[in-house]
């Protein structure tokens, strides 16, 4: 492939401003960059400082590969999180999607026709929730628009068809959207979704998928048999995380954070990971019942109790957590056995480590996916949105998980006794050992498709000479 045909190409990442959604295309972002293409990056300012500064498994030299633009957008309210509110769906954070969709798309608009004018092609790579930029790289005579897929592609087929062969003849179960999400969400996704009809049904040219053929591989082939997905170009390229070795080497210039040390001291396969996510909220009865779960299993643990995010990650108010009085005597009654995290937890790097056994998760899909592709099994508690899909998905289909809390009753507290006993079965149960060594087993599938000759590394071989023909 001809130098001057890479560089001729400007690659235009356009993310959704939620943690999961900026880390998936920055990742994308990072490996197109290595292929020598232009690589720019939009956002609003205070998402792009929270994209840089959350980016881990990378030297942080290689950020210097991306081109940075802030879209300007107005401001919006910040409020925090309430983990008492009807629905577990961040809603706190419906004034900022709200305004993001609005403003964003005046200031893409003019990078792109800037873009435009400079390069042979324009590809804007968007989240799927920012149908905006599929419409403004339609207004160029040299765009071009691919979705960037940041859940599982077998959500999809719920979405399509909830009665799909493969969904019925796993038992999986595929739950509306207006059971997993706020009101105020959905009316959102479709009034953007109508919005993108009436600018003419503007097609994206493809989706570029964060998945590879090892965890969804019959769902890809269903996907690309319906009508909406036969003219277009798919592409399975995950997973996009990096894959860190089982030492989990800090990345040269950064600090090592403190939990890595402690878990150096722990025994191999000995330790559960416990976190939920950014956008995660619990009432403080339930923090009690997860507390007296994890000391009563007597198992070692790392939990990282924090509150969900505000909108602006950076304009975040001091005061005490709700959860410190619970903490002071829980941290005393479990020192030496586990650690608790309450600021950024290095995700990657713990779940690379040899003393990592499993993760208790929400499920969201970028978490799912950096634990399969480090070979971690998942105790499932979905929150919101795609997590009751994707727990299902993990528990009945690929088996790499156990479930802690069905979707059903996630407006009741759980109560100690059925967490901990999870966490038994996890962690020292026969079955427990199987689905850890199911996810081994996985795990390596995964890594591999990314492995030289792979099914993903062609995908990302293949996406790249597509954009550059």
């Amino acid at each position: 492939m001809a130098v001057d045909s890479l560089e001729s190409v400007a690659f235009v990442a356009v993310p959704f401003p939620a943690q999961g959604h900026l880390n998936q295309l920055m990742h994308l972002s990072l490996l197109v960059a290595k292929r020598g293409i232009s690589v720019h990056y939009a956002a609003p300012a205070a998402h792009v400082r929270q994209a840089r500064s959350r980016v881990h498994g990378w030297d942080p030299d290689a950020l210097d590969s991306i081109k940075f633009h802030d879209l300007d957008v107005s401001t919006y309210e910040s409020p925090p999180p309430d983990p008492t509110a009807p629905s577990p769906f961040p809603n706190h954070l419906m004034p900022m999607f709200e305004t993001f969709t609005t403003a964003a798309r005046a200031p893409l608009g003019v990078l792109l026709q800037t873009l435009s004018a400079t390069h042979r092609r324009v590809v804007v790579v968007y989240d799927k929730l920012n149908s905006f930029a599929a419409v403004e790289a339609a207004r160029l005579s040299n765009g071009e628009a691919f979705g960037l897929q940041c859940v599982a592609i077998s959500y999809n087929i719920g979405w399509l068809d909830a009665g799909h062969r493969l969904i019925t003849d796993h038992g999986l179960q595929f739950l509306p959207i207006d059971v997993c999400m706020s009101k105020e969400f959905v009316e959102y996704v479709f009034r953007t979704e109508k919005e993108l009809q009436e600018a003419g049904g503007v097609a994206s040219a493809g989706l570029v998928m964060n998945t590879c053929r090892a965890l969804e591989g019959e769902f890809i082939d269903a996907i690309a048999e319906y009508p909406e997905f036969k003219d277009q170009k798919l592409f399975a390229v995950g997973p996009l995380n990096p894959l860190l070795d089982a030492s989990a080497r800090t990345p040269p210039g950064k600090t090592r954070h403190e939990c890595m040390e402690w878990l150096d001291k722990q025994p191999p396969a000995s330790v559960l990971y416990v976190s939920f996510g950014t956008t995660s909220s619990f009432r403080v009865e339930q923090i009690a019942e997860m507390a007296a779960a994890l000391k009563g299993s007597k198992q070692r643990f790392i939990w990282v109790l924090r509150d969900a995010d505000r909108a602006d990650i950076f304009a975040e108010s001091g005061g005490e957590s709700p959860y410190e009085k619970l903490l002071s005597k829980f941290t005393v009654d479990t020192e030496g056995t586990g650690l608790v995290i309450t600021g950024w937890a290095p995700q990657l790097e713990i779940l690379a480590h040899g003393a990592t056994a499993a993760f208790m998760s929400h499920c969201g899909w970028n978490s799912t996916m950096e634990s399969l592709s480090h070979g971690k099994p998942i105790l499932a508690w979905p929150m919101h949105s795609d997590q009751p899909w994707d727990a299902d998905f993990l528990c009945k289909y690929l088996k790499v998980g156990l479930l802690v809390r069905p979707w059903e009753k996630h407006s009741e507290v759980v109560p100690s006794a059925a967490i901990q006993q999870v966490i038994e079965e996890a962690m020292v149960s026969d079955n427990g050992m199987v689905v850890r060594h199911r996810a081994k087993v996985l795990g390596e599938a995964v890594r591999a498709s990314v492995g030289e000759g792979g099914s993903s590394t062609k995908g990302l071989d293949d996406f790249v000479a597509y954009i550059t023909r």
